[in-house]
């Protein structure tokens, strides 16, 4: 976790680049991020030639090779300047005077980067290959590499510097529109603490954002499954072949990429494209999908795969994005994903055949229902948390409902820390057998499947929740006619003096 005096020299940076009219949040935390990536990639260095050194070997296949790496020329044909290799590292150039730093920074080492990263057939090479520098001016950058180079930061830990990330993504959503790219890190842990992802599992996210789902499993995997990382097939599984998504904002999936680099996923499967077009083909492939779609608007069915409308008819965003989790899990694969509170209450027909479908073709496991202002300060929106597997052939017996009150934060746009929080108590009681004996005066508890179908398939919390009335206890009412007879005496009394 970080500091308070970690935060405070991240924050200066960020608001150093604010200060001088760089007033775009996601601009702000793209250029950092390219500027971390060149920073890992000179700390990985470093500690290889760190070791070859100690074993008295020479590093293989160094980012960073020895001599010239470029001689620009004038239009005689005359060498302007020697570029080389050395100065395209971060611990060089970080010392350059400013106008050299930028100079060299422009103009090299992001061609560097660019044409290093086209070398592989990577997620990195695929999201740095147009990557430039946006910032403005010599000094701005300055400001902005020496920050980061604070060794008091020690972002050359992969731990500090996913926290790092982590905490500068917190940064958009207090800065408008780009809010709705970040979905809570506190609500996302819960969500995976529940599910507790496994290594070799195939997880999805088909509207990424930054990642923060994929992230989350990885970070979960390698904290409890730690003694299967010293097998080399399953270190090559995990960088390569658990973890999918897909997004259609290209900085989003740099800072999804590199946010996933920060936590040692080196080669995630994330690609440039909308999830819901004929672009995704994939179809019964998926043990997971964990996520936080778009729901806002419609969407022109012209852009929907048939494949995707065939299971839900509708222009609703977040019934097309719940009928692709359908199709891309494999059977047994199972499915955590926040909506609208209209998909579980909504009466259209939609909404209602799609509630149908999950009781009655698959096993919807559990709904929980969380307070309004969850996603503040960019949105009010009531939302909820789907759980079910997919089996296409039926399942479900019981749905286990629970009514989140509190998250942990105040539910105004400040989002403060407060003591309540109902998150440890969702995990522990999790569609644990013990629920079955609440009742339904209790925050949770479970619904059968009949009693379900019987209220048409709606699964509103109120629709099932029974409210505990108090007996309140009146005075006499011959005492409060004394009352007011007594007052209106007083009062009397006190108009006669006005008088």
């Amino acid at each position: 976790m970080m500091d308070v005096i970690t935060r405070n020299k991240i924050n200066a940076i960020w608001d150093g680049m604010w200060n001088n009219q760089m007033a775009d949040a996601k601009t702000n935390l793209t250029q950092i991020i390219y500027l971390l990536y060149i920073k890992m990639l000179d700390d990985n260095q470093l500690k290889k030639e760190a070791d070859a050194k100690r074993f008295g070997v020479e590093i293989k296949n160094p980012t960073f090779k020895s001599g010239k790496y470029k001689e620009p020329k004038d239009d005689n044909g005359d060498v302007i300047e020697t570029i080389t290799y050395e100065d395209l590292r971060w611990h060089n150039f970080a010392r350059f005077p400013t106008e050299k730093m930028f100079h060299v920074v422009k103009d090299f080492v992001f061609q560097f980067i660019r044409e290093h990263n086209n070398q592989a057939d990577n997620a990195v090479s695929r999201f740095m290959g147009d990557a430039k520098l946006d910032i403005p001016s010599g000094k701005i950058l300055e400001k902005v590499v020496r920050g980061l180079d604070d060794p008091e930061l020690h972002l050359e830990e992969k731990d500090m510097l996913g926290d790092v990330i982590e905490y500068l993504l917190s940064k958009l959503a207090v800065n408008g529109e780009n809010g709705q790219f970040r979905t809570p890190r506190h609500i996302i842990q819960m969500i995976i603490d529940v599910m507790k992802p496994k290594l070799g599992m195939k997880i999805c996210d088909p509207a990424m954002g930054s990642a923060g789902f994929l992230m989350a499993s990885a970070k979960y995997i390698r904290n409890h499954e730690p003694e299967k990382f010293n097998e080399p097939d399953s270190y090559r599984i995990f960088n390569n072949e658990m973890f999918y998504g897909n997004e259609t904002d290209m900085d989003m999936l740099r800072i999804g990429t590199m946010n996933m680099t920060a936590h040692e996923v080196s080669n995630p499967q994330i690609f440039y494209r909308n999830s819901l077009s004929d672009d995704f083909t994939a179809t019964d492939y998926f043990d997971a999908v964990y996520a936080n779609p778009p729901f806002s608007g419609n969407i022109d069915l012209n852009d929907i795969s048939k494949s995707v409308t065939d299971i839900s008819d509708t222009k609703v965003t977040e019934l097309l994005f719940l009928a692709l989790f359908l199709r891309i899990l494999r059977i047994g694969g199972n499915c955590a994903s926040i909506f609208p509170i209209g998909v579980v209450n909504n009466t259209g027909k939609a909404y209602k055949d799609l509630r149908k479908l999950l009781i009655e073709k698959q096993r919807l496991k559990a709904v929980i229902y969380m307070p309004k202002n969850i996603f503040k300060p960019y949105s009010g929106v009531e939302t909820c948390i789907l759980f079910f597997d997919k089996t296409d052939n039926g399942g479900t017996d019981k749905v286990w409902l629970y009514q989140m009150e509190n998250d942990g934060y105040s539910l105004d746009d400040k989002r403060l820390p407060v003591e309540e929080s109902d998150i440890d108590d969702i995990v522990a009681r999790f569609c644990n057998e013990s629920e079955i004996e609440r009742t339904r005066y209790d925050k949770s508890f479970f619904v059968t499947k009949e009693e379900i179908v019987a209220k048409k398939y709606s699964l509103k919390f109120n629709d099932y929740r029974k409210i505990q009335r108090k007996a309140v206890e009146y005075r006499d009412s011959k005492e409060i006619v004394k009352d007011l007879e007594d007052l209106e005496t007083v009062f009397n009394d006190l108009l006669s003096k006005i008088r």
